[in-house]
């Protein structure tokens, strides 16, 4: 894939429309993460830089096509501002008079954001012309567009898909750069190529582990997707999280796995409670001895040591997905010990973003000991599963 970047654009005196991904987690209007805004800010700052104007388009959260103050921007805009070193003038609405005027009177250099671009029920619309409208006006607001928000490359929504097709448009650093890592794993892995995978639903990795079945060397399976893959291997699970419907497609993927020489490597121990709290009984159980009514929240220390031992002469690891409940003391050391290990390999490691992303700097793991920690954990999935980004493609040739 061939995309222009921001080094093929002249950005002084220009007004730059950028989308970046802000989706960061609130608590009522404080930020508990702000990764995703410091992962834009190169971008951002560089065109402001270079003597742009910059606008910055964004979303926050699923409001409902309408404008909801608890999704406002406001939060995002202030925490830009702190890390630029200079206010971000917030537009109070996604488009219009407002906007424009706001705009016209800001100066070369001025970052400005608008207002929650899903605060306009056509920005996520499914027909093309409600998406293309919304795309035209925020076109004649600016004469260059910089797709900077990775998190939403594989929607076709009005500030992804439709607004590059209006404009010069080239990638940002970051979406350059989430771009480039990703493909080179997929074209040519250093090896060994183990890849983990974990969270809650073996129904959202499939595509992405019959993808990559034909690929990597090692498939590490934690998180609650696991009690899939240990029903389809004939244990019982107790009350853990299980997708019977997948049991069988689980059982297909082994023997594929199988006849392509993968190795599969599952839990053999797992840290039970009694119910899903901070303040269950807790204990430590073989797979085999799963007690009924009791449901698995981490991998067990036997597990972690074998997954462990999977990944140190890796020399290219893809991470996607907790191991366990991590936001809870008790079913963390899964998580935090197998992202330890990741960082230790020498070779490149790829955090898929989401709640990967989020358990590293929760736990406090340094961010700058993975080769990349990727902003988009959907984008990142549908990549690994071979899926065309439509945000992607709009942005080859101009």
């Amino acid at each position: 894939m061939t995309i222009r970047g921001l080094a093929d654009l002249s950005v002084a005196g220009q007004n730059v429309l950028v989308r970046s991904d802000l989706n960061v987690p609130l608590d009522g209007t404080k930020i508990t993460d702000d990764g995703r805004i410091k992962a834009s800010l190169l971008t951002i700052k560089t065109l402001a830089d270079q003597g742009a104007k910059v606008i910055v388009l964004a979303h926050l959260g699923r409001p409902k096509g309408l404008p909801d103050a608890k999704y406002s921007l406001l939060p995002a805009a202030i925490r830009l501002g702190e890390l630029l070193g200079k206010p971000v003038q917030l537009i109070p609405e996604v488009s219009g008079s407002i906007a424009q005027t706001m705009i016209s009177k800001a100066s070369q250099g001025d970052v400005l954001m608008l207002e929650n671009v899903r605060f306009d029920p056509r920005e996520t619309s499914k027909v093309l012309a409600d998406r293309e409208s919304l795309a035209r006006e925020w076109a004649e607001m600016a004469d260059i567009f910089v797709s900077d928000g990775f998190g939403v490359v594989h929607r076709e929504q009005a500030s992804v898909t439709e607004l590059p097709k209006l404009l010069p448009h080239a990638a940002g650093l970051l979406v350059e750069a989430e771009a480039k890592v990703f493909e080179k794993v997929l074209r040519d892995p250093d090896r060994p190529y183990v890849v983990v995978l974990g969270g809650a639903k073996v129904s959202d990795k499939l595509g992405v582990i019959e993808n990559l079945l034909h690929s990597v060397d090692r498939l590490l399976v934690g998180g609650g997707m696991c009690f899939t893959f240990l029903a389809a291997a004939g244990y019982k699970v107790g009350a853990s999280l299980l997708e019977d419907d997948q049991v069988q497609d689980v059982k297909n993927l082994v023997e594929l796995a199988r006849a392509d020489g993968v190795e599969i490597v599952i839990p053999v121990d797992v840290v039970v409670a009694d119910k899903f709290a901070a303040d269950a009984q807790v204990k430590v159980v073989d797979v085999q001895q799963i007690p009924d009514g009791w449901m698995g929240l981490d991998i067990g220390p036997k597990t972690i040591a074998n997954f462990k031992n999977a990944i140190k002469d890796a020399k290219t690891v893809i991470w996607n997905g907790p191991m366990g409940v991590f936001e809870m003391a008790a079913f963390s050391t899964g998580t935090k010990e197998v992202a330890v290990a990741i960082a230790k390999v020498n070779g490149t490691t790829i955090v898929g973003g989401g709640d990967s992303a989020a358990a590293i700097r929760l736990l406090g793991i340094p961010e700058e000991d993975f080769t990349h920690i990727s902003t988009g954990g959907g984008a990142s999935l549908e990549f690994l599963e071979g899926k065309v980004l439509p945000g992607l493609a709009v942005l080859e040739g101009n």
